[in-house]
């Protein structure tokens, strides 16, 4: 009986954020979810699909301690600190109109 193979999930999303568009989207749904922490958090699986926390200390000139700290759930890193940690993945912060929630809606003049 041949054995069904399997990959862990976390295996899976790290390769998958590895590509820009990817990580992208991924951290934008996870902003959308308005979820400060699980947004350090998503930041960190996507140091991971980029080489870990070593490889993003020396590319952002942050310390690994401080990215520890920074991407835990109890972190509060700076606009600047995040601004950094995207451009080492070649992704930029962006800000946009929320969308409206029903589009029977309309805004006031």
């Amino acid at each position: 009986m041949k054995r069904k193979s399997w990959v862990r999930y976390q295996d899976l999303l790290i390769e998958d954020l590895k590509d820009p568009e990817e990580a992208a989207g991924y951290l934008n749904a996870v902003l959308a979810e308005g979820d400060q922490k699980m947004f350090l958090v998503a930041l960190r699986n996507v140091a991971e699909a980029h080489g870990g926390m070593l490889k993003l200390s020396r590319k952002t000139r942050l310390s690994r301690p401080n990215l520890y700290r920074m991407f835990s759930r109890n972190g509060h890193p700076e606009i600047q600190s995040i601004h950094r940690v995207l451009a080492a993945f070649d992704l930029n912060l962006r800000v946009s109109p929320k969308e409206e929630k029903s589009a029977g809606l309309k805004k006031a003049a």
